[in-house]
């Protein structure tokens, strides 16, 4: 028996046929960062959902921060919303690749999703992203209602890195107690900085273990490496999970954060958390983006939906 790692067929053959990312360091950072904002510019989106762009107070003594709001056209009434943190290893991206991902959920749930653009690192390490993150959760839940947002019924979400701050951002929500959460959906997160697990030693795709060394180097700075690691900068790390919002977290079994987001999984069971997790075989980091027509991404969609749809009927 081979000892190497099950590749879901379908999902592999797009990957051979799809950009790839490479490895992100320091040498390719800026080039990087230029091709997502390329390719966000190149994504077909429909007229039945309007995206806004509105700018809303920082953090305390940091600068006002970007919100994109994406509303059903004619939506009307307080309607349930969905914050959203884009991914990008903490060092990549902006609200605008996920705009098909909103064009999908708000003309079929009628919800409102809102993205946050936070500071990115190395520029700006922890926890200025975070604090980004947290001030625009903030904003919403305290003047949502002028954007139709039913500020009572507001859940936080995102991928990769985006996925890692929401973790945290959960976890200072509960932690601050100065507003609630509905719920938590964690798309492939990114939250153990130690990267000890079996999984982030493999040889993936998409995000790859330079990569994520990179990532958590330059989100970390002087901290990384070293024990001094906050649990709202790695959620990996969080002792005490009791009281955290239900929660949604998926994962492909070829992603390198596969181990830790199913320990944190498991460790949110043991806490008494509502956790569904969903682990699709084969698939590595971001496959249903990459290949949105093979069988596992297609059941990977359905699952976010049914989930999705559920948090929001509550």
């Amino acid at each position: 028996m081979g000892s190497e790692p099950y590749f879901d067929p379908e999902v592999r053959a797009a990957l051979e046929t799809s950009p790839r990312l490479g490895t992100v360091d320091a040498d390719s950072i800026d080039k990087v960062r230029a091709n997502r904002l390329l390719l966000n510019e190149q994504v077909p989106l429909s007229a039945v959902v309007e995206r806004t762009n509105i700018t809303v107070p920082g953090p305390p003594g940091g600068a006002d921060i970007r919100l994109r709001v994406h509303k059903r056209v004619g939506l009307e009434g307080p309607q349930p919303c969905l914050y959203w943190i884009h991914g990008g290893g903490f060092v990549l991206g902006a609200p605008e690749q996920d705009d098909l991902r909103f064009d999908r959920w708000c003309a079929r749930h009628d919800m409102i999703g809102i993205g946050v653009q936070y500071r990115l690192a190395p520029e700006d390490p922890y926890p200025a992203g975070l604090d980004d993150c947290y001030a625009g959760l903030k904003w919403v839940k305290e003047h949502g209602q002028d954007l139709g947002v039913d500020i009572d019924h507001v859940g936080i979400g995102g991928p990769s890195g985006g996925g890692g701050l929401a973790a945290g951002l959960g976890l200072m929500v509960r932690d601050r107690a100065e507003m609630d959460i509905d719920y938590q959906m964690l798309i492939y997160p990114m939250i153990d900085d130690t990267r000890s697990g079996v999984t982030a030693g493999w040889d993936v795709p998409i995000w790859d273990r330079d990569s994520n060394t990179y990532g958590w180097s330059s989100y970390l700075g002087d901290k990384f490496g070293t024990d001094d690691v906050s649990p709202y900068a790695a959620a990996a790390r969080a002792t005490e999970l009791s009281g955290l919002p239900s929660t949604y977290i998926m994962v492909g079994s070829l992603d390198a954060f596969a181990d830790e987001d199913i320990d944190y999984a498991t460790r949110l069971n043991h806490a008494g958390v509502p956790v569904e997790l969903h682990l699709y075989p084969g698939a590595p980091h971001g496959f249903e983006g990459f290949a949105p027509d093979a069988a596992v991404s297609r059941q990977a969609r359905r699952d976010i939906n049914d989930w999705l749809a559920r948090m929001l009927a509550r």
